[in-house]
């Protein structure tokens, strides 16, 4: 994300380049998405993949090794343009390696009506850069799972439905062995005898104090989501307790408990004492264990945690 953010608006361009890359599992969010919305955060926890957020609005990816992401950037005149240009290189090159590819919708190329890519744009004064996807050979299971989230589009509909409106490019490539493979044809493809750009230590470092300074940062991954309504009930000892919970900005904004349970206070106590709160476990621990009165005394017999693995 750093480098695609460099590339847009430091890298020196005399005519348009492109870059070919990977990720490790993660999920990538649109500019615009809710962290807490889009992404089974629980099961990006449990399995040790990554969460980022891009440059470019759109929705919510999954990424692993056997994706290969494309970048081009240059500078533009005339969007109208440039714009569907730069997404006929990608289709154009898939087609020349044999795939039947097509342009279609609002951000897809579709093989044989099913979506292969999803890509994104971002214009910073005269420059367009274009990002995007392609499946070679993704695990679908955990692509539903990761985007799976109570109300989300992938919700309840699960991996059967997925495969039948996504494609694996692999199915149209017998000859390629691999996503390398791929990745090699489709350079060759893209630069058609044109040079590399290499870039100089300096910018490398100044790309990585990006990705530290800023795509790593929680402001930026978590901070930037709009504001998100959740609820959740569950039936404890001390009776149902029912939450309603405002997240704006990564921290609680509005907190509400109703139910028939017992407790000693009022909750409302406790639902000032958490607004303002990271929306993090970690965080949430940390605010119910400082403050002066235990979650018992508005629960009974409840405490932190049982509060804590009803709200997170």
């Amino acid at each position: 994300m750093a480098f695609d953010e460099f590339a847009l608006e430091s890298l020196p361009l005399d005519e348009p380049v492109f870059c070919l890359w990977r990720n490790a599992p993660s999920v990538i969010i649109g500019l615009n998405q809710s962290a807490y919305a889009e992404v089974n955060l629980d099961y990006l926890r449990e399995h040790g993949i990554a969460l980022a957020r891009r440059v470019t609005g759109g929705g919510a990816v999954y990424h692993d090794l056997q994706n290969l992401n494309y970048t081009i950037v240059g500078k533009s005149r005339d969007l109208n343009a440039d714009y569907p240009e730069y997404l006929h290189l990608v289709a154009d090159a898939l087609r020349g390696l044999g795939v039947p590819a097509e342009i279609s919708g609002r951000n897809d190329i579709l093989v044989e009506g099913r979506k292969c890519s999803g890509y994104a744009k971002r214009v910073w004064k005269d420059r367009l850069m274009v990002h995007g996807t392609l499946m070679f050979d993704v695990d679908l299971s955990v692509l539903t799972r990761a985007l799976s989230v109570p109300g989300s589009k992938m919700d309840a509909k699960g991996i059967a439905s997925v495969r039948s409106r996504v494609a694996n490019l692999k199915n149209y490539l017998p000859d390629y062995k691999d996503v390398l493979a791929l990745r090699d044809a489709l350079h060759k493809a893209l630069a058609r005898g044109d040079g590399e750009v290499a870039l100089t230590p300096e910018q490398n470092a100044a790309i990585d104090r990006m990705a530290e300074e800023k795509f790593r940062s929680w402001d930026w991954i978590y901070g930037r989501s709009p504001s998100t309504q959740f609820k959740a009930s569950r039936k404890f000892p001390c009776g149902t307790v029912e939450a309603g919970w405002t997240v704006e900005r990564g921290c609680i904004a509005r907190l509400s408990f109703a139910g028939d349970f017992m407790g000693n206070l009022p909750a409302e106590g406790l639902c000032a004492a958490l607004e303002g709160c990271r929306f993090e476990r970690s965080a949430l621990l940390e605010a119910l264990n400082k403050n002066p009165e235990p979650v018992s005394s508005y629960f009974d017999g409840l405490g932190a945690e049982d509060l804590a693995s009803l709200l997170i």
